[in-house]
């Protein structure tokens, strides 16, 4: 995957794009988990490129890229959830996502598919109580045997982080 996939709504299939209750989600891995994020803050998704990194970033913010001009922060999202570090490999990506008015890349271990979820599909998060921050998932959605965590990708990169990928990006 050298170029840039692009991503647009209007590829949709046809049974989705009649059920206006339904909701899009690419879906991506991390380690065995699969996650999902909603479709329409997707700008594209490109092969994982080495970054340029910057001097006191934040561990998550693995450095930046030139996107065609435009200067865009990435985040890795092992790093993000805790989740340790991984070994990038051809499988590796970068989902280029518009979050607040600000073009970010969060790096993945891959992306799988592009699913549309009903209400009825998507369950409310298990409390963890304090040991586990759930504030940044929507739910769990289930499509036949897999379970995606769905992630509010604007809560995730809350307002702090915002902040911190753009004085990154300014330094």
């Amino acid at each position: 995957m050298n170029e840039a996939t692009q991503i647009s709504a209007g590829a949709a299939k046809p049974e989705i794009a009649t059920s206006p209750d339904r909701q899009e989600f690419l879906t991506f891995t991390l380690g065995k988990e699969e996650y999902g994020v909603e479709i329409l803050k997707v700008q594209e998704i490109r092969s994982y490129e080495q970054v340029t990194t910057i001097a006191n970033a934040p561990e998550f913010i693995k450095g930046v890229v030139n996107l065609r001009g435009i200067i865009v922060p990435i985040v890795d999202m092992r790093i993000k959830f805790n989740l340790g570090k991984a070994e990038y490999d051809q499988f590796t990506v970068v989902i280029i996502l518009n979050v607040a008015g600000r073009v970010v890349g969060m790096v993945v271990d891959g992306v799988s598919d592009v699913i549309a979820l009903g209400p009825e599909q998507v369950r409310p998060a298990p409390d963890f109580s304090s040991s586990f921050d759930i504030k940044y998932i929507t739910g769990l959605g289930t499509v036949d045997e897999r379970m995606l965590i769905l992630v509010d990708i604007e809560k995730l990169m809350g307002s702090a982080d915002m902040a911190l990928m753009e004085q990154t990006t300014l330094q």
